[in-house]
């Protein structure tokens, strides 16, 4: 990301470290206020600018909230990229080397319950950032088009991760009706019976996730963690 890689003139690395620092405040206010209390000019005040100065740099409310949505976004991807780079087989239709591994460079599938358990620890990392992408919607913010190029590509690795699992014995009827709703998917090869394995760790493993980064469950008496993998085993069942 240009805030950070150190790159270009002094004047760009200044421009960079100050857009940085507003995104810095902006998660804090987002922290005490969530993000439908974002403010450009609060920031502006924190950080000694005046408002007009501070718009020099995001044009105003919903350019700053686009880029932490890409943010949040790129940061989850990396986060399960990784796990599948470190444990992960040859992506299905990867050509294999000869040594029987994935060639260098090809991507890889990681195991869903790895996925699963990365996906947690990164939403309870930082509720926050957790619940500006997978929370409420923002009143009147509008996300541009580009910002769910990241999100496609997190759930590709989910498909990916799917279809590599045994194939259940008997279709569900849903699995007819993904057949002709699969939009969603953008082009993605996975069968019926992983889009709907997919659709199902997608939605009740955010349920759980939900309500446990909102912390729901607290003075319940039970662990949540256990109640997470109680769901994934029942998933990976299925």
């Amino acid at each position: 990301m240009a805030e950070a890689d150190g790159a270009g003139t002094p004047r760009e690395r200044y421009r960079a470290q100050v857009r940085a620092e507003i995104k810095q405040h902006a998660w804090e206010q987002i922290g005490t206020a969530g993000a439908s209390g974002l403010s450009l000019n609060a920031i502006a005040k924190q950080m000694g600018l005046s408002g007009p100065a501070l718009y020099r740099y995001f044009s105003g409310r919903d350019e700053l909230i686009t880029e932490l949505v890409r943010d949040a976004y790129r940061s989850l991807a990396d986060t399960l990229h990784a796990v599948a780079a470190e444990s992960g087989s040859a992506s299905p239709g990867a050509e294999p080397s000869a040594t029987g591994k994935a060639a260098t460079g090809t991507s890889r599938t990681a195991d869903l319950a790895e996925l699963a358990h990365a996906l947690r620890g990164w939403a309870l990392e930082d509720p926050n950032r957790y619940f500006l992408v997978y929370g409420t919607p923002v009143p009147g913010y509008h996300a541009p088009d580009d910002t769910t190029l990241i999100a496609d590509e997190i759930m590709r690795m989910l498909l990916d991760a799917c279809m590599a699992l045994p194939p259940r014995r008997e279709p569900a009827p849903f699995a007819a009706h993904i057949v002709e709703h699969r939009q969603w998917a953008e082009g993605h090869p996975a069968p019926p019976a992983a889009l709907h394995k997919a659709l199902t760790f997608w939605t009740r493993l955010h349920g759980v996730l939900s309500l446990e980064a909102a912390d729901h469950f607290s003075g319940m008496g039970f662990d949540p963690a256990r109640l997470f993998d109680a769901e994934l085993d029942d998933l990976l069942d299925g």
